[in-house]
C-alpha cells in the first residue's frame, strides 16, 4: 500500500507568518506533527510520502503514485483541503481525512471517502485493516480519549527540517478550563493527558540526532493544564538541555494563571522557555465572564504579563472583540492594554462561533448563527449576528489593527518590551541563519522602507541599551513586518 500524507496550505493568517518566513529563508513555521505521528502508526510495510503544501504543491506524479491519500487539517485550512480532495476524486483515489477539522465540519463525508473523528492512536489499526481489505468504513470515531503513553515518536524521516522555522513536540492534550468559544475542550476534553518525561526526552533526542538546533514549539493548547505533571517534566528538560549545551529554545501556549506560580515560572526559565502565548482575549471583565474565561478574572492582567516577562519569556497574546458584553469603548481599551503591557505580537481577531463549541450551540438556539465560519479570525465576514452594530464592530476592529501595527507605534512597543524584559543569559551570539535574517531585515525594513527612521531607533536601542536582547529585537522587527502586511490586507478588505 502506498500512502500519500498531505498537509493543506495555511491561508494568510497570524500563525502562518508568511510575510516573515522569507527573512529566515524558511517556507513554513513548523512541520505537520499530527501526520508525522500518524505515519508512525501505519504498518512498516506501507510505502509513505508526505507533502506539506506549505513547502511544495501536490504534484500529479504524487497522486499517480498513491493508493490512498491521508489528509490532516484544521478548519482554517478547509479551502486548500477541498481543492486537494477534488483532485483525488477526479482520479478515483481513496481519501481519508482526520485532524481537528473532522470534529467541526459536519459535511466532510460529502468530500472524503473516509473520515476519522477524534485522536488516532486507537483508530489507525482498524482503518489500516479496512483499507487493505477494501472494507474501510465511511466513519471512524474514537469512543474515548486515549492516554498518551502509547503515542509513538513522530516519523521525522518524511520531512526536511531546513524548510521549517521551528520544530514541534506535543506534551499534552486537553485543558481544564471552560471557555465558551473554544473548541479545544470539545475535541480533547477538560482533563489534560500528558506524556511521561521519558517520552519527552526521547523526542528531544530524536530532534538532536537529526541536527536540529534552535526553537522548539511545545504545541499544547495549554502546557500548564496539569501543573503537577509539568513540574515533574521541567527539571528533566532543563537537565537534558543543559547537558547538551542548550541546543533548543522552547516556546508554548499557556493560561494566564501561569503568572500565579513563581516556582513554575522559574522552572520554565531554567528549561530555556523564552516565549509563551496567552489567551488574554479582553481587558473587559464583563466579557471574560460572558465567555466563561473565569481564570482571567479577578486579577491584574497587566501585572501578570509583566511578571512573566521578568522571567525571561516574551508574552504573545490573543485578543478578541465581538462579545455581547463588549462596552462601547472596547476598541480603545484593547489598544490601551496592548500598548501598556508591551506585548509586541498581539493577535487581535473578531469573535467566531466555531461549530461544536458552547458558543455556537448558544447562538444557534438564539437564531443568531449566519454560517459556520472558517476559523480565520481575520475574516471580516461575521458568522453570527453580534449585539453591537456589525459595521461598527468591523470598523472598530480595523481601527485596533491600524493603531497597534502602525510601524512607529509597533517599534515603540517593542522598545518598551525590551526595557522590562529580562532575557536568559548565556546566548548573545547570532547564528548564521540569524545573520541572514538580520541582513534581509536591514535591507527591507531599514533601507527600502518609508518607516526606516522608526526601525533604526529600535535597532540603535537594541544594539546599545538592550544588547542581550538584540536577537529578540530583530526577530520582533521581522515579525512586525508580517503583522503590518496582514493589517494592510485586512483594512483594505470589504
Amino acid at each position: 500500500m502506498k500512502a500519500l500524507l498531505v498537509y493543506p496550505e495555511w491561508p494568510d493568517t497570524y500563525w502562518s507568518f508568511k510575510h516573515a518566513l522569507p527573512f529566515e529563508g524558511k517556507r513554513s513555521v513548523f512541520p505537520p506533527l499530527g501526520l508525522l505521528t500518524v505515519s508512525s502508526l501505519l504498518p512498516r510495510s506501507w510505502e509513505q510520502r508526505l507533502v506539506d503544501v506549505n513547502i511544495r504543491p501536490v504534484s500529479d506524479a504524487d497522486l499517480k503514485w498513491a493508493d490512498v491519500v491521508l489528509i490532516s487539517a484544521m478548519l482554517v485550512q478547509k479551502e486548500s483541503m477541498l481543492r486537494i480532495l477534488s483532485r483525488c476524486r477526479e482520479r478515483g483515489l481513496r481519501t481519508v481525512v482526520g485532524g481537528p477539522i473532522s470534529s467541526c465540519m459536519l459535511d466532510l463525508p460529502l468530500y472524503a471517502d473516509h473520515v476519522v473523528v477524534g485522536e488516532a492512536e486507537e483508530l489507525v489499526a482498524d482503518l489500516v485493516t479496512g483499507l487493505e481489505n477494501g472494507t474501510a468504513k465511511p466513519l471512524y470515531q474514537a469512543k474515548e480519549l486515549p492516554g498518551l503513553n502509547t503515542t509513538p515518536l513522530p516519523n521525522l524521516d518524511l520531512i526536511n527540517p531546513k524548510y521549517y522555522s521551528s520544530m514541534a513536540i506535543q506534551y499534552s492534550r486537553g485543558c481544564p478550563f471552560n471557555c465558551e468559544f473554544c473548541d479545544i475542550i470539545e475535541i480533547y476534553g477538560r482533563k489534560p493527558r500528558a506524556k511521561s518525561p521519558a517520552q519527552m526526552v526521547a523526542e528531544l533526542e530524536q530532534l538532536y540526532a537529526r541536527k536540529w538546533r534552535g526553537p522548539v514549539f511545545i504545541v499544547d493548547d495549554n502546557f500548564i493544564g496539569n501543573k503537577r505533571k509539568v513540574k515533574e517534566l521541567l527539571p528533566v528538560m532543563a537537565e537534558w538541555n543543559t547537558r547538551h549545551s542548550r541546543p533548543f529554545r522552547f516556546y508554548t501556549e499557556a493560561s494566564v494563571n501561569l503568572a500565579d506560580d513563581q516556582e513554575l515560572l522559574q522552572m520554565m526559565k531554567d528549561a530555556s522557555f523564552d516565549r509563551v502565548f496567552l489567551g488574554i482575549e479582553t481587558p473587559a471583565e464583563e466579557s471574560l465572564k460572558e465567555a466563561q474565561k473565569m481564570q482571567n478574572t479577578h486579577r491584574s492582567l497587566l501585572e501578570n504579563v509583566r511578571r512573566i516577562q521578568r522571567y525571561g519569556m516574551e508574552v504573545m497574546a490573543g485578543f478578541i472583540v465581538g462579545f455581547d458584553n463588549d462596552p462601547e469603548d472596547i476598541f480603545d481599551r484593547q489598544v490601551k492594554f496592548i500598548q501598556e503591557s508591551a506585548i509586541p505580537l498581539a493577535m487581535v481577531g473578531l469573535l467566531q462561533a466555531l461549530p461544536g463549541t458552547q458558543l455556537y450551540r448558544r447562538l444557534q438556539k438564539e437564531g443568531r448563527i449566519v454560517c459556520d465560519g472558517d476559523g480565520n479570525n481575520l475574516d471580516l465576514r461575521l458568522n453570527f449576528k453580534p449585539r453591537m452594530d456589525p459595521q461598527r464592530l468591523v470598523d472598530g476592529y480595523r481601527s485596533i489593527l491600524q493603531r497597534i501595527y502602525r510601524p512607529d507605534i509597533y517599534y515603540a512597543r517593542v522598545r518598551k518590551f525590551l526595557a522590562q524584559y529580562q532575557p536568559h543569559t548565556g546566548r548573545t551570539h547570532l547564528s548564521f541563519s540569524d545573520c541572514q535574517a538580520l541582513a534581509r531585515s536591514i535591507l527591507k525594513q531599514g533601507i527600502f522602507s518609508r518607516h526606516a527612521f522608526s526601525y533604526w531607533r529600535l535597532f540603535l536601542a537594541a544594539s546599545t541599551r538592550y544588547r542581550q536582547s538584540f536577537g529578540a529585537a530583530i526577530r520582533l522587527a521581522i515579525m512586525g513586518y508580517h503583522f503590518q502586511k496582514l493589517t494592510q490586507l485586512t483594512v483594505n478588505r470589504d
